[in-house]
């Protein structure tokens, strides 16, 4: 069903967010966080959900009004949520821009503008997957999501579909793997505390 393809999509994203808050904490603790990264997880947003993922569901929101206008209305409006997601996204980029072009701009301002981004971007899943997908799911007919899944592209995903470029493949085998790193190094923190900051016996404690 298109809605199981739209929620494995929100994993996917959620995936990218994990990665990014990782990249953000480096930062605010006033580390170099990897700016590569950084921008291909920018530039996977500017492409897939803004391309693929939200004009499915925009279609899925005018069918939804068609049905049940009633339920439309509770739901909210989607082509608001949806523009305020992709200004959130310029923003974002132009701070990281920012940053890259030694153009002056506070460590603050990029902190915030960044986790603003994150937060409200899981919140509009959140709030699709409790308001919209349920209303849509009780309205819509069987013709509906035929016609629906009969507009689907077959683009495939540029991170997580099993056709992506090798580049593309590598590049989401980075990105995943600083979730293991950090709860890797979560893992350290918490033996470390528990070993009261003293190095095991034999070696030496690591440095700055």
């Amino acid at each position: 069903m298109i809605i199981d393809f739209l929620l494995r999509e929100h994993r996917n994203i959620d995936l990218l967010l994990v990665a990014l808050q990782r990249e953000l904490e480096i930062f605010e603790h006033g580390a170099r966080p990897d700016y590569e990264v950084i921008r291909a997880i920018i530039s996977y947003f500017e492409v897939y959900p803004e391309v693929y993922h939200h004009p499915q569901e925009d279609l899925i929101f005018s069918k939804l009004r068609t049905r049940d206008p009633d339920a439309a209305a509770i739901v909210g409006d989607l082509a608001h949520e949806h523009q305020e997601v992709i200004d959130r996204l310029h923003h974002f980029a132009q701070a990281i821009d920012a940053i890259l072009a030694d153009r002056e701009i506070l460590r603050q301002d990029v902190g915030n503008i960044v986790r603003d981004f994150i937060l409200r971007e899981r919140h509009h899943m959140m709030w699709e997957e409790r308001d919209f997908f349920p209303a849509a799911v009780k309205a819509l007919s069987a013709e509906d999501w035929t016609e629906i899944a009969s507009a689907r592209t077959d683009h495939g995903d540029l991170l997580f579909s099993e056709t992506a470029e090798a580049t593309s493949d590598a590049l989401r085998a980075h990105i995943l793997q600083l979730e293991q790193e950090a709860e890797a190094e979560r893992s350290s923190v918490a033996f470390s505390s528990a070993m009261a900051g003293k190095p095991p016996d034999g070696a030496k404690a690591d440095g700055p």
